[in-house]
């Protein structure tokens, strides 16, 4: 007799993806394991993304729709109060997951004590013709209490998690309020308070593209601040990681076009760790490759006007 699998609630928030959404349920609806439910919560979509779910016609498939635009956070938010199962995870109507994904986290879970709120796991991003793989095999820690790694930086994707429904009750849910980076200001909090389990082997393909909310890069120096402002206790107790937030929200600021945000980002990273190398390296990479692309830019200009 086979052991009963607890019921997993899969989460796809989706905005006029009628194009895709098929590829990304049909990828999860071909899980080995198999006693799931889909929750489809369809953010104000006005193309045929509603046709297209229906024709599926899978009843493990709930289509959930918002009559106004709210957002991914709030999308999934409400794709976790309607959940049934004690454990959810997390699609994205554009990517897809490897068969095997759901069974290799659960036999994690069963396996650990209740004191794992997260089973990650790695995941291929895909680019035009580039595929590259995360998490980084040369980072430290990605099992057990991972906070302070976690305060560093971010190696995790929603899609790639599965979460103890309780998480949410003890921690919240997305903050809504954020415009990137849900996923990392997400898991600082249960990271606080439960271990994760990384499975080191990928098990999904992220598809990013120009309509991807990650290409807006004006965004992004807003989401670093609004986490350095959620949890600036816990940065303030660690100098190599809040020394390292300023570089990275500095570089956010400068490659979204803030030259003077960046500039006194770095400075507040110099003046927390002046002598972190690594830190040079980055800000020198940012400051002068900046430079340098002006200076070639300047130069095929020049050379635009002589022929």
């Amino acid at each position: 007799m086979q052991p009963i699998q607890p019921l997993v609630s899969v989460i796809i928030p989706t905005f006029n993806r009628g194009n895709l959404i098929a590829r990304a349920l049909h990828s999860v609806l071909r899980q080995t394991y198999q006693n799931l439910e889909v929750i489809v919560v369809d953010d104000g979509s006005t193309d045929d993304t509603e046709a297209v779910v229906a024709a599926i016609g899978d009843q493990r498939i709930r289509y959930l729709r918002s009559s106004t635009r709210l957002g991914a956070a709030a999308a999934r938010n409400i794709g976790i109060a309607e959940a049934r199962g004690n454990f959810i995870s997390f699609q994205d109507s554009d990517d897809e997951w490897l068969c095997q994904k759901l069974e290799k986290q659960m036999d994690a879970f069963l396996s650990a004590g209740e004191d794992v709120g997260v089973v990650f796991s790695g995941f291929f991003r895909l680019q035009g013709n580039r595929a590259n793989y995360f998490p980084a095999k040369a980072q430290q820690r990605k099992n057990g209490h991972i906070l302070d790694v976690l305060l560093y930086e971010n190696f995790i994707t929603t899609q790639s998690t599965v979460v103890r429904k309780e998480c949410f009750s003890a921690v919240g849910a997305f903050d809504e309020k954020m415009p990137r980076l849900q996923d990392w200001e997400l898991f600082i909090r249960i990271a606080k308070k439960y271990k994760f389990i990384c499975i080191q082997e990928p098990l999904l393909c992220a598809f990013h593209s120009s309509e991807s909310i990650t290409a807006d890069k004006t965004l992004l120096p807003l989401a670093f601040r609004r986490i350095l402002t959620n949890h600036f206790e816990l940065y303030s107790q660690r100098k190599y990681q809040l020394a390292h937030f300023y570089v990275m929200m500095g570089k956010a600021a400068w490659e979204a076009g803030g030259i003077l945000d960046g500039y006194l980002n770095f400075l507040s990273s110099l003046r927390i760790a002046p002598f972190s190398l690594q830190n040079w390296r980055q800000i020198l990479s940012v400051t002068l490759g900046s430079v340098w692309l002006k200076i070639k830019q300047n130069r095929a200009i020049s050379a635009g006007r002589h022929v």
